[in-house]
């Protein structure tokens, strides 16, 4: 039976666990960093923005160099490098400096996790078995959903009950952590025949090799759905913590991602299944639709029960829109280029969650929480529209490539 071949393997939990610790770091520090540096350095909100928004531009460039540094140095020792540097500018938050070298520090922090994170990718797309591909690459997702959704739970409930030096500290072991578990993995060796269909497709390409170096020119269209939604989420990352303060929901606040997890775990088996059966947009239309109304109504809640509705629905919504999007991302392309394709994935979900909060941070300088909110709404209902001309039209005349 061809779906009998081993998924759940030593290499794949391993790989699966580092990401989820470096997922669950990243979104821990994204809100952390943004109370730290208005409460502790004087920051004003745009800045603390780009403090958050600077280590996703730093992730952003080191996926698109990763490349180089496989081609020059291995899977291996590329995977070791990021992390020991993940782990190093993690230590580095203990050092009380003033903005400008504090986003120097962020940059090159979320560069690191650019390098790492982008070689984990790789090589979970070789280690699969073909015959389960699809299935192995939604249980990788897990990982990073999770780590989406207990990151900011843990920061915001740390926030409430230990000190900054507490929490850096935290995220330092969680980096050695990574570090440690890397040790263990092995990598397999790229076979003759990959080499040369990668060959292949690097000198089919012509002109268009240069790109095709840094992206994959397939997964560029759901990838700008991805980039466009992840802006509207990224308001709710950065700055729920704050518009709770202002609604006196803070208590129900340290439960809103959590709330979100829960609504994912549920939802995910029953949406992967039922893309496969009938296609993306059964998925994506209403998720669109679900998102938008979880930011409409956080606009104007005044409860704790509302503010939980809130982060189910934009579990329901938000959390299926990027896990869907990844997987269309993967499967428009040839098997030689899923790791470029996830990176293109990764590339714009992390610019719309890097820029978005200085961009937004910005708004919120002439406009309160609650407007925020309602035309983050009215953003994400524009979405269809983008989706709708991007892919959704072309679902049936375009079959996805296995």
């Amino acid at each position: 039976m061809p779906n009998s071949a081993p998924l759940w393997t030593k290499n794949f939990i391993l790989v699966s666990a580092i990401n989820f610790q470096l997922v669950l770091t990243f979104y821990l520090l994204v809100v952390v960093i943004v109370g730290y540096a208005v409460a502790e350095l004087g920051a004003s909100t745009a800045q603390a923005g780009l403090v958050s928004g600077l280590f996703i531009v730093g992730t952003l460039v080191g996926r698109l160099l990763v490349g180089q540094f496989l081609e020059r140095f291995g899977r291996k020792f590329s995977l070791l490098v990021g992390l020991t540097g993940f782990l190093l500018f993690s230590c580095l938050y203990f050092i009380r400096f003033d903005i400008g070298m504090l986003l120097f520090v962020r940059f090159m922090h979320g560069f690191m996790m650019g390098i790492a994170s982008s070689v984990l990718g790789t090589i979970i797309a070789q280690i699969l078995p073909a015959t389960r591909r699809g299935e192995g690459i939604g249980y990788y997702s897990m990982s990073s959903t999770l780590g989406t959704a207990i990151g900011p739970f843990l920061a915001i409930w740390m926030m409430l009950n230990i000190r900054y030096h507490a929490i850096f500290m935290v995220s330092s072991v969680i980096a050695l952590s990574c570090l440690v578990v890397a040790l263990c993995i092995q990598v397999p060796n790229i076979t003759p025949t990959h080499i040369s269909k990668i060959s292949e497709l690097q000198a089919s390409s012509g002109q268009k090799s240069l790109i095709s170096r840094f992206v994959e020119p397939k997964a560029l269209p759901i990838s700008f759905v991805m980039l466009l939604a992840s802006i509207c989420y990224s308001g709710v990352l950065s700055f729920i913590h704050f518009y709770a303060n202002e609604i006196n929901l803070v208590e129900a606040a340290s439960f809103f991602f959590l709330m979100y997890a829960i609504a994912i775990l549920i939802s995910r088996p029953i949406t992967g299944p039922m893309m496969d059966r009938k296609g993306a947009n059964v998925i994506m239309y209403p998720a669109f639709i679900i998102m938008g109304s979880a930011l409409l109504i956080l606009s104007f809640t005044h409860s704790a029960w509302m503010l939980l509705l809130c982060a189910a629905l934009l579990g329901f919504g938000y959390g299926n829109i990027q896990s869907i999007c990844q997987t269309i991302a993967v499967k428009s392309c040839s098997i030689e280029r899923i790791g470029f394709a996830t990176s293109t994935f990764f590339i714009f979900l992390d610019a719309g969650l890097g820029f978005g909060p200085y961009f937004l941070g910005k708004l919120l300088e002439h406009l309160g929480y609650s407007q925020l909110y309602l035309y983050s709404a009215y953003a994400a209902f524009a979405c269809i529209v983008v989706y709708y001309f991007v892919y959704g039209r072309h679902q049936h005349t375009k079959p996805l490539i296995a």
